[in-house]
């Protein structure tokens, strides 16, 4: 029998109260006004998807430095995921996050979109933004909650980030390094 790594794709996002003005639909000539919060706090969400499972894992952390993102690392193998899929930050490639041995897969500089983490983030921020939070942990909160409906939903995530190119590559893999 072979053995099977459970590969995720991963990346982190700020959440923060600096709030965002987003493009919404109104009658022409009506002039829309969006609230905006300015507070200068935030929190990273460390995400890792497995699209072929629809499952999700998350884990909170202060900043993008090593030891914070080796927490997060921590976290998801203590979940199963065994590789990640992610960018070039210095953060993924710092000593202590090497020293945790997670088998990583560099994705292309300058392509977010192929990223299927990136998907659910631009899903959460439709979910959050356009609220004034009366701190950064409610606004945690309000995110805890999307994921938890998210997580609690593997068709709709698989759905949201399965991609027929990644299905693809997944089927061409050699038996000896199934990755699923």
């Amino acid at each position: 029998m072979i053995q099977e790594t459970r590969l995720g794709f991963a990346d982190e996002m700020r959440v923060g109260l600096i709030g965002q003005v987003r493009r919404i639909w109104a009658p022409r000539g009506l002039k829309v006004r969006q609230r905006l919060q300015m507070d200068r706090v935030w929190r990273y969400l460390a995400l890792a998807v497995d699209v072929r499972r629809g499952r999700v894992v998350w884990h909170w952390i202060a900043n993008l430095k090593g030891p914070a993102i080796a927490e997060a690392v921590r976290h998801w193998q203590e979940q199963g995921i065994e590789a990640v899929v992610w960018d070039g930050a210095s953060g993924h490639g710092s000593p202590e996050v090497q020293a945790l041995g997670l088998k990583t897969i560099r994705q292309p500089p300058y392509a977010p979109e192929l990223n299927p983490a990136e998907r659910l983030f631009e899903e959460l921020r439709g979910k959050i933004e356009w609220r004034l939070y009366a701190s950064i942990e409610e606004k945690v909160a309000a995110v805890e909650r999307e994921l938890r409906a998210l997580a609690a939903d593997p068709d709709r995530v698989k759905r949201l980030v399965g991609w027929h190119w990644i299905h693809q590559a997944y089927e061409r893999l050699p038996q000896m390094v199934a990755v699923s």
